[in-house]
Formats: structure tokens, C-alpha cells, sequence
């Protein structure tokens, strides 16, 4: 059972995603401020962090530096009244994982928490599971079907961002930036070129493809 950290410093807005959380079946922890956030994670064990931004002493920004300045990579989703995109632009540059603004619509947190949780255990294992297949980061290998693949290291990792990702958009320039480096001398046509191997070498593999979205780039669709 996942255990989340909910910090705000309104009463009304601990409880009312407490409840949430608990009528989903997730075991919850409270703080009221940064300060005694931090406490509770030196105390217990938490799998993601729900936290507000405004709370007096230190602010969600902070809290969420500190955090990220220990090498945590817990998953941390802010919840906040601020809507400016600079507002969420602070967050993500100090680590905050998600962004989602008050007043909180309660279906939207849980399908952001289940999501961010999903990444999490995919990050701890390295390793992407669809039925019998195995994409494992460690080995850059890709099991199934009675077969191994071991994958030259750009394909796998096209492959396994993809994977990591399933139904979200990449543009070439963004998967050639993100895994060839923004130093390569390597056109986008590179990012074409493995999406053409990666389609051939797994063709008839129907737990998962790759799909081209006409103007924008690729996605992964999991079957499973």
C-alpha cells in the first residue's frame, strides 16, 4: 500500500485530500509546513508527496529544493491557487514532478498521483513490464516471445523513453536532444532512422508500438 505525505498549512485542504486518498485506498501521513514535512520523512517511509506552495516558514519551492538537494527522487506533485505559467515554471526547475492549482479538482490529483506513482516504480526496478515482455534497462534487453534482444544503446533508450511515457508526444528535436545530446552533430533524420529499426525488429510484437503523429513526432501505445 502506497503511503503519501500530504503537506498544507490549511486545515480544511489536509483533510479533504486525506479523505480522498484514504477512500482510494492509500495510507496518508500530514504536516502543516515544510519544516515538519521534512521531519515526517526522516520518521517514516512515503512514496510521493502531495504539497501546497504557499505555507509560512518554508514555502512548497523550498521544501520541494531541500528535498531534491538529498538526492531524493520521490515523486512530488504541487497543488497550488498560483496559475501564472512562471508560477509552475518555478516549480518544475526546483523538481516538483507535476503541477496541478486549486480549487483542486479531486478526480484530476488521483489520475496525476496513480501516474506519477506508475513512473516511480518503473524508475526504482529499471525495468518496463507488458504481459511476458521485459524491457530492462540494466541489460538493454527487450524479452519476450521466446526471444532476447539486446538492443544497441540509442535504440534502446528511443525505445524505452517511449515506453516510460505511453500516449505522450515527442518531437524529433526533443528525442534527438534527450538522447543523443544537444552537442550531437546528428540530424533529427537519426531519431526516423531508429523508429525504423525498432519497428522492423519488434514488427508483429502486438504489446506495444510505436506511432508517427503527423507534424509533431512519435508516441508509444501499450497494448497491455
Amino acid at each position: 500500500m502506497f503511503n503519501i505525505l500530504v503537506v498544507d498549512d490549511d486545515k480544511n485542504t489536509r483533510k479533504l485530500i486525506e479523505a480522498v486518498l484514504i477512500n482510494e485506498n492509500y495510507t496518508v501521513t500530514l504536516a502543516d509546513d515544510g519544516m515538519s514535512a521534512l521531519k515526517k520523512l526522516d520518521e517514516e517511509h512515503a512514496d510521493l508527496i502531495v504539497m501546497d506552495i504557499m505555507m509560512p516558514d518554508m514555502d512548497g519551492y523550498e521544501l520541494t529544493k531541500t528535498i531534491r538537494e538529498t538526492n531524493s527522487d520521490i515523486p512530488i506533485l504541487m497543488v497550488s491557487a498560483k496559475q501564472l505559467p512562471a508560477d509552475r515554471h518555478k516549480g518544475f526547475l526546483v523538481g516538483t514532478d507535476d503541477y496541478i492549482t486549486k480549487p483542486i479538482d479531486e478526480q484530476e490529483m488521483l489520475l496525476r498521483i496513480k501516474a506519477l506513482l506508475r513512473r516511480a516504480k518503473i524508475v526504482s526496478e529499471r525495468k518496463i513490464c507488458m504481459g511476458d515482455i521485459v524491457i530492462d534497462y540494466d541489460s538493454l534487453t527487450v524479452s519476450g516471445h521466446g526471444t532476447v534482444h539486446e538492443l544497441p544503446q540509442k535504440e534502446f533508450m528511443l525505445l524505452y523513453k517511449l515506453l516510460s511515457y505511453p500516449g505522450k508526444i515527442f518531437t524529433r528535436i526533443q528525442l534527438m536532444d534527450e538522447i543523443w545530446g544537444m552537442e550531437s552533430d546528428s540530424g533529427w533524420e537519426t531519431v526516423t532512422v531508429h523508429i525504423g529499426r525498432l519497428r522492423k525488429r519488434f514488427e508483429g510484437w502486438n504489446e506495444f508500438r510505436i506511432e508517427s503523429v503527423r507534424g509533431l513526432g512519435y508516441k508509444a501505445v501499450k497494448n497491455v
